[in-house]
């Protein structure tokens, strides 16, 4: 292992992070370092190998499962979501398409619109938590929502689009979600720790999510669905996010043709400074490609240079701790 920056080391210890910062620097040398409590309640510090929850990091793994199925023929880009949905999410327009939900072009409403929130911590579901322990349990949230534009007329980020995905992505397989990312991602990508879990079993030794409720530090057990689903609920260890971005682009998930594809920009998103193409975000002018995730208790950032092979990943275990120190690792790097 490399020695730390002087430079992120400060940050951390200013900002108290709570979470790991991982750099892989694509000639062999990586270094890391892990900060704060992965439990407040049992006073375990987090180290370098904590899984921790990567919320809408999710997205990139679903979209890499929904694009596996179509590699075999079982989905096509061009299937669209009426044809599997059936009669259930009748407010989905019928020319809503796989492509279009992958890309946030499906103009879906959204059962999680960001852009309503005065704070992911604020988010309150319709439903009670525990009772969305499935993917086909969210059609309870999922429904009731208008089309908010027609297809295709442009980029929207959509939480629900993902859900969609993984209800298509189950009855199209006959297989349950998290099996299939497990089978057709996690595997063939040697993420040895990661995995759905519900939130109230959380994979051993995980990083709780904590956010202040009434001036007090609370899990954010409460806020969350008890067992995620395409838009978001994966836990993941810093080192499996590189051993994900090295496997992506040898071709051991989808062949690269497919993620040429997946990676080709789509959409220009100017209030986040990005691009985003199939599940991923990109950088605005570079080959940069990137995965996010914010949620209670959770904030998330793994980008990757195809170029230099270079990964960096910052993961908190508060909604908003990782991105004072994403930013000063991309700017260390040059990947900002």
């Amino acid at each position: 292992m490399e020695p730390v920056p002087a430079e992120i080391a400060r940050i951390v210890s200013e900002t108290s992070f709570s979470g790991v910062v991982r750099a892989d620097l694509g000639d062999g040398r990586c270094w890391s370092v892990a900060a704060g409590p992965a439990s407040r309640r049992f006073g375990v510090l987090n180290r370098p190998d904590t899984p921790f929850g990567i919320a809408s990091g999710t997205k990139g793994l679903t979209a890499l499962t929904v694009m596996s199925l179509v590699e075999d023929g079982t989905l096509n880009l061009a299937t669209t979501a009426r044809s599997v949905l059936g009669a259930d999410l009748p407010l989905v327009d019928d020319r809503v398409t796989v492509e279009h939900l992958l890309g946030h072009r499906s103009g879906i409403g959204d059962y999680l619109d960001e852009s309503e929130l005065s704070g992911v911590d604020d988010h309150v579901l319709r439903v009670p938590v525990h009772r969305l322990d499935s993917t086909e349990a969210y059609l309870a949230v999922l429904q009731g929502f208008p089309t908010a534009f027609p297809p295709d007329e442009r980029f929207a980020y959509c939480n629900g689009g993902y859900v969609v995905l993984a209800l298509i992505a189950e009855r199209a397989a006959g297989v349950p979600f998290a099996d299939l990312v497990q089978q057709r991602v996690c595997g063939p990508a040697g993420m040895t720790g990661s995995g759905f879990a519900r939130g109230d079993a959380p994979p051993e030794g995980a990083a709780e999510g904590y956010l202040v409720v009434d001036g007090e530090w609370r899990t954010n057990v409460l806020h969350l669905p008890v067992l995620g689903s395409g838009d978001g609920g994966m836990y993941a260890p810093a080192a499996d996010l590189a051993a994900f971005w090295s496997a992506l682009f040898a071709g051991r998930v989808v062949a690269p043709a497919s993620l040429a594809v997946m990676v080709q920009p789509r959409s220009d998103v100017p209030e986040e400074g990005r691009r985003y193409g199939l599940g991923f975000w990109l950088h605005r002018t570079s080959s940069v490609v990137m995965l996010e995730g914010c949620d209670a208790g959770i904030s998330f950032r793994s980008e990757h240079d195809p170029v230099t092979g270079r990964t960096l990943t910052t993961i908190a275990n508060t909604a908003d701790g990782a991105w004072p120190v994403a930013a000063a690792l991309a700017a260390l790097y040059g990947l900002d």
